[in-house]
């Protein structure tokens, strides 16, 4: 069974962390529907099923660690066999009590392997220590791992912004409520 470590994360571990394939291929999506009737408008999504795989990369510079690193609240580091295989970034938000979950990675040949519900924990845990009465991440419309993770860790979808990203994505926002 792999042995997985989370810790804070150290300046050393910063430039093997950008480093990491921070894309991902899927052969799902989430496909938004916009309905406009008469003084109204709804959406909704739903998982599709793409005709091939497609390459979804990720919506953030994954260079820009080293300069942002210590303004997050929480930045956890996984490692396994004593090298970083993953990290999660994550801020606070007020007024609502949040902590804001805004980068999950694991390295390519770990990923399902738990190590991305074992960062989620780690940060759920940090919340519920520092009195926050939500946990929020955001994911691609196309980042359906990303999607099932937030799911299977009992988030519940709570909205969407097709102009967040410039990847030209739509992000997706998940919520569990901790308290």
């Amino acid at each position: 069974m792999l042995s997985i470590q989370i810790r804070p994360t150290l300046s050393a571990d910063i430039a093997l962390l950008a480093a990491l394939e921070h894309s991902t291929s899927s052969d799902s999506v989430w496909q938004l529907e916009l309905r406009r009737e008469t003084g109204a408008v709804s959406a909704s999504f739903r998982e599709a099923r793409l005709p091939r795989p497609t390459n979804v990369q990720f919506p953030h510079d994954p260079q820009n660690l080293l300069a942002h690193w210590m303004n997050y609240a929480v930045m956890y580091t996984a490692l396994a066999d004593e090298r970083p295989v993953g990290y999660l970034c994550a801020a606070e938000r007020e007024p609502a009590s949040t902590l804001w979950i805004s980068a999950l990675v694991v390295a390519l040949p770990r990923r399902r392997q738990g190590i991305g519900g074992a960062l989620l924990e780690a940060a759920q845990n940090w919340a519920q220590q520092n009195q926050h009465r939500r946990l929020m991440l955001e994911a691609q419309s196309k980042n359906i791992a990303m999607i099932r993770l937030a799911l299977k860790f009992g988030c519940e979808f709570c909205g969407y912004n097709d102009q967040d990203y410039s990847t030209q994505d739509i992000a997706l926002y998940f919520a569990k409520r901790l308290r």
